[in-house]
């Protein structure tokens, strides 16, 4: 494995084109939605299960022109119970792959297309936001095992991934960053700047430090015997 900094050119601005979407909380959709495409028309959404389904209904009866299922972009479907959904190349290389790189170029273009029928693509914004865990835990006769399949790892996984590449994505995390995204497309021409990547980047990191402390936290204090063993069906 070889680790090495960015050597290819950054853009300063992107043009919102190919934006993953995959939240809980659906608060605002809509809203941001409709003002990224008020910046681009031709923009594509890609989400799956009840983000998918909201998405189309925003879209409304043209739906098809502007959104296409994670499922069928990656040829992989769902696994049963949503556990496996997004993880996949074509996914991660889309939020991972540098601009301007040759080699990533040609990973999304022509390696991930081969027996496909979609090529991969550069994402330029990423809408997430997680499995309400710490939520979950604070409600009276939440147990071990309850808390367990609250923990989000598609979603961190992502989050991660676009906050890392902020030379080439913009992470959006809450409902609460929605109006500022779509003013300042507005006042930037419907592009995305480097700066607002970097610091939208920054509380992207943050809040899955948060998550992953809270998961971290809640599991080392609990007891095997009496708060574990007692909600698992052991052979």
């Amino acid at each position: 494995m070889s680790i090495r900094e960015n050597i290819h050119q950054v853009s300063d601005l992107i043009k919102p084109e190919h934006i993953l979407v995959s939240v809980f909380d659906k608060t605002g959709l809509e809203e941001l939605i409709k003002g990224i495409l008020a910046a681009n028309p031709a923009a594509r959404f890609y989400s799956t299960g009840g983000t998918g389904k909201k998405i189309s209904e925003i879209l409304g009866a043209d739906a098809a022109k502007n959104y296409i299922s994670v499922e069928e972009f990656t040829g992989a479907p769902e696994m049963e119970g949503g556990l496996v959904k997004t993880l996949h190349p074509k996914v991660h290389a889309g939020l991972l792959a540098e601009r301007g790189n040759p080699a990533h170029e040609e990973y999304l273009y022509k390696t991930l297309a081969a027996g496909s029928k979609y090529a991969g693509v550069y994402f330029d914004v990423f809408v997430g936001n997680l499995y309400p865990f710490t939520s979950v835990i604070e409600k009276e006769g939440t147990t071990s095992e309850t808390a367990r399949v609250n923990i989000d790892i598609g979603g961190p996984a992502m989050t991660m991934a676009s906050a890392k590449n902020w030379h080439s994505i913009a992470a959006l995390t809450s409902p609460a960053q929605y109006q500022g995204f779509i003013e300042a497309l507005k006042n930037n021409g419907g592009r995305i700047t480097l700066e607002q990547r970097f610091n939208l980047a920054t509380q992207a990191m943050k809040s899955i430090g948060d998550y992953r402390s809270a998961i971290g936290s809640y599991f080392t204090n609990l007891d095997f015997n009496k708060d574990v063993k007692p909600f698992l069906k052991v052979q």
